[in-house]
């Protein structure tokens, strides 16, 4: 099943943001990129590669102007001074969170991308039933165990915003809670951002039936939708690049016989996976630009904790 980019945001959406016009300029951008990053995340009609991508340069982009307010003198001196060690504290544990999870994602796209390798070379090279069914297995049951990492880490990230929302902002002193409320909201987006990434990743597939054939075995195991035929679900429902490929790979283990491999579906499933591959690297492209500046911010923040 696709995941509704709906449904994903709905858990996790960030309210618009605005902020008296006589703040800060650098205030005032960052809640003018992080509205505007909202507005498009929305809009996205399927949570796909491009739309995850957009999301973290779009991140990447809020950070570069969080990371120039944090390292403003006035905003050093004003939380240094301020009551509000319990907040940025908090900020730093969620800190600490958003760079495991973007870790997290970085080490575990990079084997994602080697299976899908391994078994382009193993659809190419043509070596048999056997040895297609083995390349099969072994990327669906990784596909498997990166989904039950995602769905623990997008657990940790729904329980830091939680704490973020909750956190009294309000402060007679108009820069400190401008300030706050753009930090706070800067990584209240990143929550909301990587737990979509997550949600990406996480996408379903299906446990094999043991009293099945050793085929249906293996297509069961990256099998979402086999009531429907490749051209109904292709018009009922956008899918991201992981079903895409979960669909060829069906399709292609379907009509396997005795005289080989479809020529066709074999085709049809090499190029998914060369798509996947080629997505998979730009998402990784965007992971890299964002954990330097996420490093930059904590960073920031640990320099004004110890003024």
């Amino acid at each position: 099943m696709a995941i509704s980019s709906s449904k994903c945001r709905s858990n996790c959406h960030v309210r618009s943001i605005s902020l008296p016009s006589r703040s800060h300029p650098t205030t005032l951008r960052i809640v003018d990129l992080i509205n505007k990053l909202q507005s498009s995340w929305d809009a996205a009609s399927t949570l796909s590669s491009g739309s995850v991508c957009a999301g973290l340069s779009g991140l990447e982009e809020v950070y570069v102007c969080l990371d120039d307010l944090l390292n403003m003198r006035s905003t050093q001196q004003t939380l240094s001074c301020s009551q509000q060690e319990g907040f940025i504290n908090e900020l730093l544990d969620g800190s600490v969170q958003l760079l495991d999870v973007c870790d997290y994602t970085r080490q575990t796209l990079l084997p994602l991308k080697e299976q899908v390798r391994s078994l382009r070379s193993a659809l190419r090279r043509r070596k048999g039933e056997s040895g297609i069914e083995t390349g099969v297995a072994e990327y669906a049951n990784f596909r498997k165990r990166m989904k039950k990492d995602a769905k623990r880490l997008m657990a940790a990230l729904r329980k830091m915003a939680t704490k973020l929302e909750d956190y009294e902002l309000e402060n007679e002193d108009h820069h400190l809670s401008s300030v706050m409320r753009v930090v706070r909201d800067a990584n209240l987006l990143g929550t909301s951002i990587f737990q979509s990434l997550l949600s990406f990743m996480a996408t379903p597939v299906s446990r094999p039936n043991k009293q099945i054939s050793r085929w249906s075995i293996v297509s069961k195991l990256v099998h979402t939708k086999g009531a429907i035929s490749w051209d109904q679900e292709e018009k009922q429902v956008d899918l991201n690049e992981l079903e895409c490929v979960d669909r060829a790979l069906t399709t292609m283990c379907k009509h396997i016989s005795r005289e080989g491999v479809d020529g066709e579906k074999l085709q049809v499933a090499q190029c998914k996976l060369e798509d996947l591959e080629i997505e998979i690297g730009r998402i990784e492209d965007a992971l890299e630009g964002l954990y330097r500046f996420l490093i930059r911010t904590r960073a920031s923040l640990l320099n004004i904790m110890s003024q």
